[in-house]
Formats: C-alpha cells, structure tokens, sequence
C-alpha cells in the first residue's frame, strides 16, 4: 500500500482509505501537498494572465443585471469567469481612454 512520501496509495476499499487519511501518513501526505507550491496553469488570454498577476483592490460595483447576466453568457463562452470578463474590459476601456488624452 504505500509508495513513498508523496505518493498517493491505492486502496482496496474505501473503509482501507477511510483509515489511511486519519492516520499520521495521511495527514503528512496532506500537509506536504499543501505546502508545496501550487502550479497554476495559465487560463485565458495574456491580458487575464496580466491581471491575475497586478495587485487588485476589491471594491463594491453595482451594474444593472442585463449587464451582468450578458457578461456572465460571454464569459461562460471564453471559458473565464465573468468577474475576470469585467475586469479586462474595464482594463481595455481605461487604456484606450488613456490614449485619447
């Protein structure tokens, strides 16, 4: 059953893992996964890796719900969430402002 330290055993049945994950080399095997960094794997467009990586403030925005349940259908088909949608096109709506000035 065990393999090594960061290896996830095979189980015969669940009542076998059910034991293993309250013993001692469950909860290390647990800690050891959480501990170690975790790869993100990059979801979306170079700009939605850009804005994951800026430092953000959370502020409170209203917007009629129309516009949120539209957001939420485009983002829902580009496979982002539609916070991260708003949040590229508030990016790309200041930057063109910006070059306008």
């Amino acid at each position: 059953m065990k393999k090594g330290p960061n290896a996830l055993p095979k189980f015969a049945n669940e009542d076998e893992e059910a034991a293993w994950w309250a013993s001692r080399q469950g909860r290390e095997f647990l800690k050891e996964k959480s501990a170690a960094p975790q790869k993100q794997a990059s979801k979306g467009s170079r700009l939605v890796g850009q804005l994951n990586r800026t430092a953000s403030v959370q502020i409170a925005l209203r917007l009629p719900e129309p516009d949120v349940a539209r957001a939420r259908e485009i983002a829902t088909r580009k496979g982002i969430g539609y916070q991260t949608l708003l949040k590229m096109l508030v990016h790309e709506g200041l930057r063109r402002e910006a070059r306008r000035a």
